[in-house]
Formats: structure tokens, C-alpha cells, sequence
């Protein structure tokens, strides 16, 4: 398909000066693209301070990880964590309905409690590793000051797309975000060169906390884009914020770690659809768990997480994030 050139002002990858004007191709959405690593590498090297804390938070989370998967099920109901929506708009299509924020919303809970019907198509040899995250989400009703609100905010912007370099979290062409101890902030905007999302993992700078997704793949409705159109990006997306690894471990010589026992090692992450089994890394008879929602496949291919990637979501949610529950 051909593309389009056009000059704008953009955050080129890295983080240059704002506002500097590059060209950029309009690019289509075939293969999912994460920046969660590229952030996180980024972060690790400017802040000794993170560093530090994901030393510690990795200790924390492997004690506690040891007392087994059993340990991190609570049963007083689901955990409950308040979202707030920043759209960054700079066009009237980028500038999403509350409709389909909505039905991101109803995706996440959806995925979360493992009632997503497409669980069904979970190979038999992992159905008994589908897990309950015991997870909610619902958009906030009070803003930080205590007014009412719909946990929607609106911000117009002479930015045309962002990169991973947090530009679209604050200053005079993005939104700040609200008390990250309180809520999960999601920022809801242009992303160029067919990047989906990226998150930040636990222990970063609070400016700058939380979770960013391309408009062109939020929820299920508006401008939602197939083959991204059912909302997973934000799952993935959300899962790193929780503390979840590409299951890969993001390496491509079978020597890197998810920290998470019961995905098997990948030698590099899946794309489209995969046909059951893909194997790498000598993890034949059932080969890539490519369903699972920390891998690269496609919305409609992507149905599971496993108790033990809940076990790490839980030891963040009952240790770092915990502010986050109520």
C-alpha cells in the first residue's frame, strides 16, 4: 500500500528538542510494535533512582513469587482500580468518543477476570493455565480534587504524533497526569511509525507514570483498526504496567527471561496468527505460548494470562502499586 510523505512537528525516537520537523510516513498497522522496552532501557539509564528500585522490586517480587501462586488469590471480591483517559488530540478523529473508551473499559474487565469468550482457543495442553487476574477497571468518578467527573480528559495539541519520549504526558503539548498512587493514567493519542503503546513498569518518575496507546488501536469502536481493533493493546499494554515481561524475555537467542515459570521460553516474539505449535528454543511438543497476552501476535489471537504472570501482577498490585486498589 502505498504511503503518504507530509512534514509535522513530532518527538523523533530517543527524545530530540519538541516541536523539531521531520518527515514521517503514514504508516498502516500490520505487525504489532511495543515501546515498553525502549522506555524502560531509556529510564533505566537516566534515572539511577529507578534502577534501584527495580533491583528491589525484582527482590521483593521473587520472595513472594516463592510462596507460590496460591498466595496472591484474594477473595474478597476483585481488586478495583480507577482509570483516567487522557485524550491528546490533534485532529477531530483523533479525538476519540467516549463510546469507544467505553469499550476499552469492557475489554480490560473482560480480560482481566478471564471471561473473555475467545479463551475457548486456548490450546488444551494451557486451558488449566488460564488465570482470574481478579482484576477491575472503571473510569474514575471523582477527579483528585473530589469533583465529579467521567474520567475522560480532553487536551487539544499542535502535535501531529508522539514517540516514546513521555512528551505526550505534560508540558504545553500533552496532559499532565492525575495522582499516579490513585489512578491508572492512560494516555489515548496519535502514535507514528506503527507503534501501538508502551507502558511504564513500577518505580518510575511519577510525571510520567502509566500507560500510552495509539487512538488507531483503543478499544473496539470508532477508529479502532483491524487487525488491532479488539482492544488487547491496551491489555499488553497494561500488563507491563503491572509489572509482566514480553514472554520472550526480549532477547532473540533463547537466553532471556519473562521471570514467570509457567510460559515456556520463545526465541522471539510471534506475529499475526500463528498456527498451533510454533516451537523455538527446544520447547517442543507445544512450542511458543503465543496466545498469551504478553506476546506481539494479533488482537484476535491473543486470550490468556497464567497464574504465575497473575502472581507477578498481584505482588506489584499488593507491594508498589498497591495505592492503586481499592
Amino acid at each position: 500500500m502505498a504511503t503518504k510523505k507530509k512534514t509535522h512537528r513530532a518527538d523523533p525516537p530517543g527524545g530530540t528538542t519538541p516541536g523539531t520537523v521531520v518527515p514521517e510516513e503514514e504508516s498502516t498497522l500490520l505487525r504489532r510494535q511495543c515501546g515498553s522496552m525502549s522506555a524502560h532501557f531509556r529510564l533505566l539509564e537516566q534515572d539511577p533512582e529507578f534502577r534501584t528500585i527495580q533491583s528491589e522490586l525484582e527482590l521483593s517480587t521473587a520472595r513472594r513469587m516463592a510462596r507460590g501462586s496460591d498466595a496472591f488469590l484474594h477473595s474478597n471480591g476483585p481488586m478495583v482500580i480507577q482509570v483516567v483517559v487522557h485524550v491528546v488530540y490533534n485532529t477531530a478523529k483523533e479525538n476519540i468518543s467516549a463510546a469507544q473508551i467505553n469499550s476499552q473499559i469492557r475489554v480490560l474487565n473482560r480480560d482481566f477476570r478471564a471471561k473473555n469468550p475467545d479463551k475457548s482457543k486456548v490450546p488444551s495442553v494451557w486451558k488449566g493455565l488460564t488465570a482470574d487476574a481478579n482484576v477491575t477497571f472503571q473510569l474514575a468518578k471523582k477527579d483528585p480534587n473530589g469533583n465529579s467527573t467521567n474520567g475522560i480528559t480532553r487536551t487539544k495539541t499542535v502535535r501531529t504524533s508522539f514517540g516514546t519520549n513521555d512528551s505526550v504526558k505534560g508540558g504545553v503539548e500533552g496532559k499532565a497526569p492525575w495522582a499516579v498512587d490513585r489512578y491508572l493514567n492512560i494516555w489515548v493519542c496519535n502514535l507514528r511509525g506503527g507503534l501501538l503503546g508502551y507502558a511504564q513498569f513500577p518505580g518510575g518518575p511519577a510525571p510520567t507514570d502509566g500507560v500510552v496507546v495509539t487512538h488507531r488501536a483503543f478499544g473496539t469502536t470508532g477508529t479502532a483498526t483491524a487487525p488491532f481493533a479488539l482492544g488487547r493493546t491496551a491489555t499488553h499494554e497494561i500488563g507491563h504496567y503491572l509489572n509482566l515481561r514480553h514472554i520472550w524475555g526480549d532477547t532473540e537467542d533463547c537466553s532471556g527471561s519473562d521471570m514467570v515459570k509457567d510460559t515456556p521460553n520463545a526465541v522471539g516474539p510471534n506475529l499475526g496468527k500463528p498456527a498451533f505449535p510454533h516451537i523455538s528454543c527446544s520447547n517442543g511438543p507445544n512450542g511458543d505460548m503465543f496466545m498469551n497476552y504478553m506476546d506481539y501476535v494479533d488482537d484476535d489471537a491473543m486470550f490468556m494470562f497464567t497464574f504465575e504472570q497473575v502472581a507477578r501482577m498481584h505482588a506489584t498490585l499488593d507491594g508498589f502499586r498497591g495505592s492503586l486498589v481499592s
